[in-house]
């Protein structure tokens, strides 16, 4: 499949939910996409083949649902995955980043020894919105001495201007809307 034919059936697949999760927000829907089996499999590997090329040691995601996509590639090639996760959420001790958030603020962490220093390691995230979560994920690897080759999403929200958020680090997203 094309990449030109994937994006279309990726954009065709994806469902629009007006006013969720709050009045005025129109939700992107990806569950569709990962029903498909076949459609999941291709976006999967559409990601993973950026991996190769930045040439990833491993893929660190972002919880919840950059779990799916990340997982899934790193198991797709082999290599290993990193969960980033909300606080509290790992039993090992944990390295955290403090983050701001559209109302209020965050705080993800990482398993203290889950990335070597100078690591190549891509970001991956379902959805790239304003960029405060993939910037906190990024500063996160960064501070643990790993380098982060690509930060990667699903789908981006271009009118958010999260890419921007996330200068100068590399960007790929396999859809935009």
């Amino acid at each position: 499949m094309t990449k030109a034919t994937l994006t279309s059936e990726l954009k065709a697949a994806i469902r629009d939910i007006p006013n969720f999760p709050r009045t005025g927000i129109t939700f992107k829907d990806i569950t569709p996409v990962l029903g498909d089996g076949a459609l999941f499999q291709a976006a999967v590997a559409q990601m993973a083949e950026v991996c190769k090329r930045e040439q990833i040691a491993k893929v660190a995601a972002v919880e919840a649902r950059g779990f799916i996509f990340g997982a899934a590639i790193a198991a797709f090639l082999g290599i290993g995955f990193i969960p980033i996760r909300k606080k509290g959420k790992l039993p090992f001790l944990t390295r955290a980043i403090h983050y701001s958030l559209e109302y209020g603020c965050g705080e993800l962490e990482s398993h203290k020894d889950a990335f070597l220093t100078g690591e190549r390691i891509s970001i991956v995230d379902d959805v790239l919105a304003t960029g405060g979560t993939a910037r906190a994920a990024a500063r996160l690897v960064q501070e643990s001495g790993a380098h982060v080759a690509i930060t990667q999403c699903f789908l981006e929200i271009s009118l958010l201007r999260g890419r921007g958020a996330l200068a100068p680090l590399p960007v790929c997203s396999l859809i935009q809307f």
